[in-house]
């Protein structure tokens, strides 16, 4: 500071030192826009190198994502034994020779609408004839079940099928 190389600043109790600008020389307008074309090629290039380093990281992202040589080859053998026991069941399948023909698939269905239609009828006129005797029972309908031994559909968890 003594010599002028750095000037001295005095905050209260703080100093400040700085280069003393006055002894540097003064850039001309020629250089200083070239050194701001400098700054704009210099930042150009900046973005593209980091654009260029966000889509390599996203290759890597992308690379590391996925399997593995090893990986596919042990995936592509088990897919294939997939679909060679799913191929010898089709086989199996399309070779047996009991085959429901349409006429026995409705006949079926036609018992199965005949059994849902008593089932219904059944459980109705059960129903209505427990109802008459707890008219006139005192305890509750849980307890005339209980003696008597009555064990309800509810009960078993048993739900009436639906129509197909």
């Amino acid at each position: 500071a003594q010599q002028g190389r750095v000037r001295e600043k005095t905050y209260g109790k703080q100093k400040i030192y700085f280069a003393d600008q006055e002894q540097l020389p003064a850039a001309s307008d020629a250089e200083l826009r070239g050194l701001d074309g400098e700054i704009a090629a210099r930042s150009e290039q900046l973005q593209a190198l980091q654009q260029s380093c966000r889509h390599m990281e996203a290759e890597l992202k992308d690379l590391n994502s996925s399997m593995t040589t090893p990986e596919i080859a042990r995936e592509i053998e088990a897919l294939r034994k997939d679909c060679a026991s799913y191929t010898e069941k089709l086989e199996r399948m399309k070779s047996a020779t009991n085959h429901v023909t349409p006429e026995e698939k409705e006949k079926v269905c036609r018992e199965q609408q005949l059994y849902r239609r008593e089932w219904r009828r059944r459980k109705r006129m059960a129903t209505e004839l427990l109802d008459a005797i707890l008219e006139g029972y005192p305890k509750s309908k849980k307890q005339f079940f209980e003696e008597v031994g009555i064990e309800t559909d509810e009960d078993h968890g048993v739900v009436l099928p639906a129509t197909v």
